[in-house]
């Protein structure tokens, strides 16, 4: 009896044909392939990196649980239906969507707008950015071939993987950043991706290169309408060249149908400073991924990630830090919230190279629990080849503390107010990495605000 069950197993899984193997395609894998075909010729630029990104994607298909990296986030049963690619909007509904925005308004920033994916120069601050930074629309880049275009792409491992390879397929627009040599840029950059009331899919791409002694904090605000089912799938690589200092901060407020998929690659020099955070407080589903390469020595880096979910909310952190110099630092601290039926997700690397001697690297994630059908998986790895570094990761689970909980109470607090107040000290540890005052003030808010509307 075990032979034919085996054969049954496979046989849904493959067809052989003529000694070769086809994988079989779901309906939403044979959209994506029905939607690329059609839309490939139309597309900007890069056309064979395209096709080529398409084909390795299409290879393997949608990841699914049975692939390690998506074990607990199964996103081939979460895309059940594929909507229609964003087209540009004028003008004037671009004006009427960005109006409903409000993360980090009150930052004093240089804009950069994107609308449903596409950047939108009327309303944002080119003009005003100082002499050395550049920020390029990339469907312009593409239409023009930009030699920088070349730099897209250069982190390998994070090719491999396949929302970056459909991203970097369907790419549409985004910026080309640069920020000049031993430019300090007095003010942050805000990048707002704002989506509409129309179900609509995103593959934006930001290329931000900071030279050499240049200093930057980029902030991302990703906000959407609520019943709006929005396929988001967005890219930010970074080339961090030496002694330069970087502040990365991401806001995931979209609306409470989207499907919201993000990667941040990030390239680091010799001597540099580089911290990044990304808070989650909106999206049905959420899977945020980070590759960071160390290629330079003497070099910091502090990752940090926040989610704050209800109800049937699902949010996903997956990490993979490569130490390949020696002698540089990284820290790694994620907090999550669970309520309701929500599902927190982390899953963290750090490799270490036989030639990254000195490394320090130490990794957290903590989680706390505020229902009894909320669930947390944890994953942290160490992968270590050198011989002389200082490697660490934990992970904790559990419940608001009894005991601070009733001595908060025992002072008049009621325990809403108790509770709120233990949370966001909680969330504030992570949020701690931001040194811009405005900028963490604003995501303190969108925890207090979190706290408010929890549903």
């Amino acid at each position: 009896m075990v032979m034919p069950i085996i054969a049954l197993r496979m046989r849904r899984e493959v067809v052989g044909m003529a000694n070769q193997i086809a994988v079989l395609k779901n309906a939403s894998e044979v959209r994506l392939e029905e939607q690329f075909t059609t839309l490939q010729a139309t597309l900007p630029g890069l056309a064979q990196t395209r096709a080529a990104a398409f084909r390795e994607f299409s290879s393997k298909g949608l990841p699914n649980k049975r692939v390690e990296e998506f074990k607990y986030t199964d996103i081939r049963t979460f895309l059940t239906d594929i909507v229609p690619l964003a087209e540009k909007p004028s003008t004037a509904d671009a004006h009427a969507v960005l109006g409903t925005a409000k993360a980090f308004r009150n930052v004093d920033a240089f804009r950069v707008v994107m609308i449903n994916g596409y950047f939108i120069a009327e309303l944002s601050d080119i003009a005003a950015v100082p002499g050395g930074v550049e920020v390029i629309p990339l469907a312009q880049a593409l239409a023009d071939s930009h030699p920088l275009l070349g730099k897209i792409g250069s982190l390998a491992k994070a090719g491999d993987n396949p929302l970056y390879q459909l991203n970097s397929a369907f790419m549409s627009d985004g910026a080309i950043i640069r920020i000049g040599k031993e430019v300090k840029l007095g003010k942050p950059l805000h990048v707002r991706f704002v989506s509409g009331s129309e179900a609509l899919a995103t593959a934006t791409r930001l290329l931000v290169l900071v030279e050499e002694g240049a200093e930057v904090t980029l902030v991302e605000s990703h906000e959407g309408p609520d019943g709006t089912a929005s396929q988001m799938n967005d890219v930010v690589d970074l080339i961090v060249a030496d002694g330069a200092v970087v502040e990365h901060v991401r806001l995931n407020a979209e609306g409470q149908d989207v499907l919201a998929l993000s990667t941040v690659t990030a390239r680091l020099g010799a001597h540099v400073s580089f911290s990044s955070i990304n808070a989650v407080a909106g999206s049905k589903v959420a899977r945020h991924q980070i590759y960071v390469a160390f290629e330079g020595s003497h070099s910091t880096a502090q990752i940090n990630g926040t989610a704050m979910l209800s109800g049937q909310q699902h949010a996903d952190a997956t990490l993979v830090a490569d130490h390949i110099a020696p002698n540089c630092d990284s820290r790694e601290l994620f907090k999550t919230v669970i309520d309701g039926d929500a599902v927190g997700v982390f899953q963290g690397r750090i490799n270490v190279a036989a030639e990254a001697q000195k490394t320090d690297g130490k990794m957290m994630s903590a989680c706390v629990l505020l229902s009894d059908t909320g669930a947390m998986f944890n994953k942290p790895e160490l992968e270590i080849f050198a011989d002389d570094v200082q490697c660490g990761h934990g992970a904790t689970c559990g419940t608001l503390d009894d005991d601070l909980l009733f001595y908060l109470m025992a002072r008049g607090l009621p325990r809403p107010e108790a509770e709120s107040l233990m949370i966001q000290a909680f969330i504030g540890e992570a949020i701690e990495v931001v040194k811009h005052d405005e900028v963490r003030e604003e995501l303190i808010g969108s925890v207090a605000n979190w706290l408010k509307h929890r549903r």
